[in-house]
């Protein structure tokens, strides 16, 4: 008699369809819901840039500046053009503006949800005239110069530099604020009655400053200007008289002792 063995038949295990898997419907609602606020927030037509407001400006034109954010709008992002809002780099565009116009002294500039890009400019205000031989400039209050003077430009300190300089670019800072703060007040503080023609910077230290009678006042701008008036004053009112003053060659007032000297030596 032959026996017989016989196996026990195998079971396959049957494997789950991926579209009955819970994670792959996770991960397609994640991507879907993370595409949607990629649109939303970049393409969607509500948050792309439509205007641009300038506000502030006075010499400096409107439309260079408008012409020169627009530039920095638009933007692309997976190979598309896009202006969104929220790629607008608004540092950037505040450092582009400040070196294109240096008639300009600060930018802010701001997004403005949904579609709007905001630029307030703050320009410069010229307090004194600066002058490297035949070229005149207008300087602000930080010692920087941004554009020509006009010809016509009287009231404001003319400053001469006398200074080894070989050149020089508008919205440079060209005098230290505390010389011209010096020269400020020399002419703010004028209790003496003497008409300055200009101001004359030899070095750091050497302020001359030219009188349109012909003579010369020389200061130390390292010393309190204050008491360099101060001693101005007393020696006019002291030791020259009204009459002679037109005589006079220089008055030095660079150290304790005031100086002064009259044409032809007298």
């Amino acid at each position: 008699m032959v026996a017989r063995q016989f196996r026990k038949p195998r079971r396959f295990k049957r494997k789950k369809s991926i579209l009955r898997n819970r994670f792959f419907w996770l991960g397609i609602l994640t991507t879907l819901i993370i595409g949607a606020i990629f649109y939303f927030l970049f393409f969607l037509e509500t948050f792309q840039v439509k205007q641009t407001i300038i506000t502030g400006e006075n010499k400096v034109s409107k439309e260079n500046i408008k012409l020169l954010t627009e530039k920095k709008l638009e933007n692309r992002l997976l190979f598309f053009k896009t202006k969104s809002i929220f790629l607008i780099n608004t540092t950037e565009i505040k450092s582009d503006i400040l070196d294109s116009f240096p008639q300009i002294a600060e930018v802010i500039a701001r997004r403005e949800i949904p579609d709007t890009i905001d630029i307030n400019v703050t320009e410069r205000s010229g307090l004194a005239v600066w002058c490297k031989k035949e070229n005149c400039f207008l300087v602000d209050n930080k010692g920087v110069i941004f554009e020509k003077a006009p010809p016509e430009e009287t009231d404001l300190p003319k400053i001469v530099d006398e200074q080894d300089r070989n050149s020089f670019n508008l919205g440079e800072k060209i005098i230290e604020e505390g010389v011209l703060k010096s020269i400020l007040d020399i002419k703010i503080n004028n209790n003496s009655g003497i008409n300055i023609e200009n101001f004359v910077i030899l070095n750091s230290e050497r302020l001359n400053i030219k009188i349109a009678e012909g003579w010369e006042i020389y200061f130390n701008l390292k010393e309190d200007i204050s008491w360099q008036l101060t001693k101005l004053d007393l020696v006019l009112k002291e030791e020259i008289s009204p009459e002679r003053k037109g005589d006079l060659e220089y008055i030095d007032l660079r150290f304790s002792r005031v100086y002064y000297k009259y044409r032809g030596g007298n």
